[in-house]
């Protein structure tokens, strides 16, 4: 789950939640009450990766650096959905990324831009605040909405207490196998 790379081994804040198939390489920070799920890949070798507080790296994700020209620097309450490629790029505080978009190389994300699930951003996009990009290269299309604001600030909260349920193991146990149970 948690690899040193060249002697540097992650930082995880004690509050966060890392899914037991999630794999962390590297000179990787994660920050308080961000969760990283199941069959995520954050690879931070040849370049750094910072990710901030109250994060939610959703499942099958793959975040990754370019080396020594661009590392991977996410800001605070930033959703990624279910497999999502960042490479080399900045996303600011409430950015929010669709299910199977990928963020290339010197992108950078403003706060509380939209990037539409499947969307393709480009190397070197600077795409402004509070806008939706959508398509393959992806364009920005239009301002986000007053619904857009306001589901991208809850979904960084459901995750946070999702994160919560998962740590407590009150509710989620992991298993190393299956019993059958005797009726």
């Amino acid at each position: 789950m948690f690899y040193e790379y060249k002697s540097i081994q992650p930082k995880i804040h004690s509050s966060a939640f890392i899914a037991p198939s999630a794999e962390i390489i590297g000179d990787v920070e994660i920050g308080k009450d961000t969760s990283v799920w199941f069959q995520t890949l954050i690879r931070g070798d040849v370049n750094f990766i910072r990710i901030g507080e109250g994060c939610n790296i959703q499942d099958m994700s793959l975040i990754h650096v370019s080396r020594d020209n661009f590392p991977t620097i996410i800001g605070n309450f930033v959703s990624l959905g279910h497999r999502v490629t960042i490479h080399g790029a900045v996303l600011k505080d409430y950015s929010f990324v669709g299910m199977g978009a990928t963020i290339m190389d010197d992108v950078e994300l403003g706060e509380y831009a939209f990037v539409a699930a499947g969307s393709l951003v480009t190397p070197g996009k600077k795409i402004p605040p509070r806008t939706l990009v959508m398509g393959s290269p992806a364009k920005v299309v239009r301002e986000i909405t007053e619904k857009e604001f306001k589901m991208i600030e809850q979904t960084a909260k459901n995750y946070i207490s999702y994160k919560e349920i998962y740590k407590s193991k009150k509710d989620f146990l992991y298993l190393n196998s299956l019993t059958e149970k005797k009726v």
